[in-house]
This record gives C-alpha cells, structure tokens and sequence, in this order.
C-alpha cells in the first residue's frame, strides 16, 4: 500500500469518526428535554377558588426559582413547566379534573394537589393507575391507608397531628388560665380532613389527655345558619371548643353567632383543625377583635427561615401572609426537581422510584422531619404548626424553633 493510499485511508477512518461522535452527540442532546412538565390539580373554580389559588403562586414562585438557579442539571439544565388543572368544588369535579389530567397531560413527570382530603382520595385513585406519582398536603389517613406506590404526603395525617397537638394545648391552656381543661366540644364538618382529626380525638386521644367529650356534631358545608350549634355549646359550656371548617363562610358564622350568644373572644377558647379559619379572606368579614387569640393546628405555614418567601408573596400576589397552601405548594415543586436529579430523566415512574427511595435531609419548607417517604408514602417525622391570630394575623406560635411570636391564652 503507497504511503498515499495510507493518507486517504485513514482521513476517512477519522472523518468517519468524527461523524459517528457528531451524530452521537446530537441523538443525547436530543434525548434531553428542554422542559419538563409537572402537573397541579387543585380547586381554581367554585367554593375552594381562593386556597387553590393560592397553591397555584406557591407553585408558580418555585418554579420561577428552580428555572432561575440552573434548572434540572441532570437533564441538561431543562426547565420545569406548570401545567394547572382545575378540581372544582366536588369530589365528582376533581376525579374528572384527574382523568382528563392523565389522558390529555402524558408527558407530565409528577404532580401536586388537590387541597381538600375528600378531593385527594379520589384523585390518586386515578393518578395511581397512570403511575403519576401525587404529591399531597391533605391531611387524611386514609390517602397513605391503601398501599399506592405513588402517593406521597408532604403533611402530618390528621391523627398524627391531633396527636402532636393535643398536649401542647393543653399545656398552654394550663400555664396560661391555672387550670387544667376537663371538657371539650367537637363541631365539625363532614370533608375528610375534618372526619380524621375528630376521628382520632374521639377514638383514644381525648381520653389519653384526660379530656371529657360533652359535645360532638357534624354537619355538612356551607352552613345556612349555626343557631342551634352555638346553643349546643352554650348549654354544656365546655373548656375548649374543636372548629373544624373548611369553609371560610361556616368559621364566619359561627363566631359570629358565638360573639352574638356571649361566647366569643375567648369566652370559650377556640381551637381549629386546618386552615380555613386562618385565611386572609376572613378577614373580609370577620373583624379582628372576634378573631384575636383563636388558634389552629395546621401542617404547614409561613415560618422562621421562610421570611424572604413570605416577602416576595407579598409583593408579587399582595398576599398578606404565606399560609399552609403556599408554603408546602412551593416545598412540593422542589420535591419533584430534586427527584427528577436523582432520577435522571423525565420519567414518571423512574420519578416515583426517586421518590420512594429519597433521603434528602431535614426539611425546609414543611415543619420538621425530613424530605425521605416511609413505606406508605409518609413523610418521614413530620411536624405541624399552631398558629394563632393575633392583632388581625394569623402568626406561627409552635414549634418553638419556627414561632415568630410566643402564644397566649384567650382571658374569658
């Protein structure tokens, strides 16, 4: 062979070379998305409008965030898209809102929502068949209770945090008035966030704490009038009174009735499960002399460590404060990027695998625990908050390490 023929021969093994590297390069660039979809389903339309909105900013200010800081690095620095959805005010709304969800959105990754625990329960049931792993911060039992792979939830259960919160008040009722309360009152309503607090309180914790049960109703919202509950409390006059609503209008009433029958401001100490009773659109219709001092037991809220979230909330949607919906919203979109790096593509079950098996260290934007699911889809040692409203705010009081105010007693 003449030393030309060598040349030639081996300026087409390099050139062949460089194309085959060339057209190698191009097919993983091309297998790395520009954007990776993630779903929220939640309530835009109808009587949980407001909250679901909420969710949306939470979601949409993580978003703009982890786009910000680079991305998702294992993809090539792919940007994350929100794709809401809306639940509606039903169970029936948002189990349609979750088909149309996984048959028209394909290509989402993972997905948050849906607020109310009764709307959750129904949803995973068919986000689990599609293997679109569901992140969640409603509070019933129930939702981790049925061995689905990929339903994760962000919140305390409802019976962990009446666990968690029952000693607490009490102690604070007793430091506060010098006496230790005997008797309680439980209204609530018939959502299942609602159902499993009072489920748990009924069921073993109530008598754990020396409590005594003397009142216990349930009634399905909006309420038309709460004369006759009011009454109820009036005639036993028991030391804490459990108002569970969720629905803004129902805590209006029945303040207001309590105020009107003598019972408010304190007179009978208030005390809520979920987050209703704290949102800033009571305050449209509630003053807040009525809510002074009312507290409430909830998974999540704007904390000590969040100030700059909080900020910004306020200033980019004149939010007044940062409840439970924006905070865990926002925590659960760092969720799904830092399990799409661990994933490394934009699959959803390779993300639910990420997620089951993900040890991400203490927890930033949820109360305590860590950012690690146990087998049932559990956050693993979640905490919740006590918030109380005081001065017309509804303020983190418990835990100690995230209070931005110290608690105290309504004075009867």
């Amino acid at each position: 062979m003449t030393a030309k023929n060598k040349f030639t021969i081996s300026r087409r093994t390099l050139l062949a070379g460089a194309s085959g590297t060339l057209i190698a390069s191009r097919a993983g660039w091309a297998q790395q998305p520009s954007e990776v979809k993630v779903g929220l389903l939640v309530p835009i339309s109808g009587l949980y409008a407001r909250p679901g909105t909420v969710m949306r900013e939470g979601a949409e200010m993580a978003i703009d965030h982890i786009n910000a800081q680079g991305g998702i690095k294992a993809l090539g620095g792919a940007k994350l898209k929100l794709v809401v959805l809306d639940s509606g005010d039903t169970t029936e709304k948002a189990k349609n809102a979750a088909q149309r969800m996984v048959a028209q959105e394909t290509d989402l990754v993972a997905a948050s929502g849906a607020y109310l625990s009764s709307f959750t329960l129904a949803v995973t049931e068919v986000t689990e068949r599609a293997n679109l792993p569901m992140l969640t911060l409603s509070y019933s039992d129930l939702i981790t209770e049925r061995g689905f792979k990929y339903v994760f939830q962000t919140a305390a259960t409802a019976g962990s945090q009446a666990k968690q919160a029952l000693p607490q008040l009490i102690k604070l009722a007793e430091t506060a008035s010098g006496k230790r309360p005997k008797t309680v009152a439980i209204l609530t309503d018939n959502t299942g966030a609602s159902i499993a607090s009072a489920k748990a309180m009924r069921e073993g914790l109530l008598a754990e704490n020396q409590l005594q049960l003397i009142v216990d109703e349930t009634f399905t919202p909006p309420l038309a009038d709460a004369t006759s509950l009011v009454q109820k409390i009036r005639s036993a006059k028991p030391d804490l009174l459990f108002f569970l609503p969720t629905v803004i209008s129902d805590a209006k009433l029945l303040l207001e009735k309590m105020n009107e029958f003598g019972l408010g401001q304190g007179k009978v100490p208030t005390i809520s499960f979920g987050i209703a009773i704290a949102e800033p659109d009571m305050l449209q219709t509630v003053s807040p002399e009525l809510l002074q001092g009312v507290l409430t037991c909830v998974a999540s809220w704007g904390a000590k460590g969040h100030e700059a979230l909080i900020a910004e909330l306020k200033t980019r949607y004149k939010e007044p404060w940062m409840t439970q919906n924006a905070i865990s919203t926002y925590g659960d979109m760092w969720v799904i990027k830092d399990a799409l790096e661990k994933a490394g593509k934009a699959d959803r079950v390779a993300v639910g695998e990420a997620l089951r098996t993900m040890d991400g260290g203490p927890s930033k934007y949820y109360p305590l625990g860590e950012i690690k699911f146990d087998e049932k889809g559990r956050r693993v040692g979640a905490g919740m908050t006590i918030v109380q409203w005081q001065s017309g705010v509804p303020v983190t009081v418990f835990p100690p390490e995230l209070a931005l105010a110290k608690p105290f007693w309504p004075k009867n």
